[in-house]
């Protein structure tokens, strides 16, 4: 299993995608170089990516910041014992408290363990993370792709990466998660790389409109 764990390896997933495709030449190259968007796993990797979840990356960071003072320090005990109104006003959701509270519980009751998951398949990861109430595939794939590394991780999903495969590939409508699989399924066995450059280049195709707009 490749994991992107360093800028050499992601200079290979690139070259390695302008070989497999060349339709991302002129998108890397209309990109600005992708980060390597790494996180900590972990309950705290974890959490963040629920929080995260269907938001902007302001609102997203407000409410993390809040969770993490009042969840202090971040350990799925102090979150079990956190009292609603502590939830509440950190302005997380009614399902994304219970996700966590879910979460939580799972590391602390031993039916869930993140530990081995960083050398277990994808298939494996999506199992045990959506066996969680609350947790889905999209959860599951970007926990693949910021905290495990998976080089090949791949949130077909995700709105933005859509969105930046309608732009990058000249389709007429954004792909459906089920198109976006199939699409993808040419970037083997670097679709976390192209996953990457397609957020990058969704950024920049904004910037553009917020420019022209």
């Amino acid at each position: 299993m490749r994991i992107i764990h360093d800028e050499q390896v992601l200079t290979e997933g690139l070259k390695a995608l302008a070989r497999l495709d060349k339709r991302w030449r002129p998108v890397i190259k209309a990109s600005e170089r992708p980060p390597l968007r790494r996180r900590e796993g972990g309950f705290a990797g974890l959490a963040a990516i629920i929080v995260s979840q269907q938001l902007s990356v302001a609102s997203a960071n407000a409410i993390w910041t809040r969770f993490a003072a009042r969840i202090l320090p971040l350990t799925p005990q102090v979150m079990l014992a956190a009292t609603d109104e502590d939830l509440r006003l950190t302005g997380l959701s009614r399902p994304k408290q219970r996700t966590l509270r879910a979460l939580a519980a799972a590391l602390v009751d031993g039916s869930l363990d993140l530990d081995p998951l960083h050398g277990a398949t994808q298939e494996e990861v999506h199992a045990a993370l959506t066996a969680v109430s609350g947790i889905g595939p999209w959860t599951a794939d970007i926990y693949l792709m910021a905290c495990i590394g998976h080089a090949d991780a791949f949130a077909a999903g995700d709105l933005a990466l859509q969105e930046a495969a309608r732009h990058a590939f000249g389709l007429e409508l954004r792909p459906s998660a089920k198109e976006l699989t199939v699409l993808a399924e040419a970037w083997r066995p670097w679709r976390g790389v192209a996953a990457r450059v397609l957020w990058s280049y969704y950024r920049a195709v904004k910037q553009r409109e917020g420019v022209t707009g």
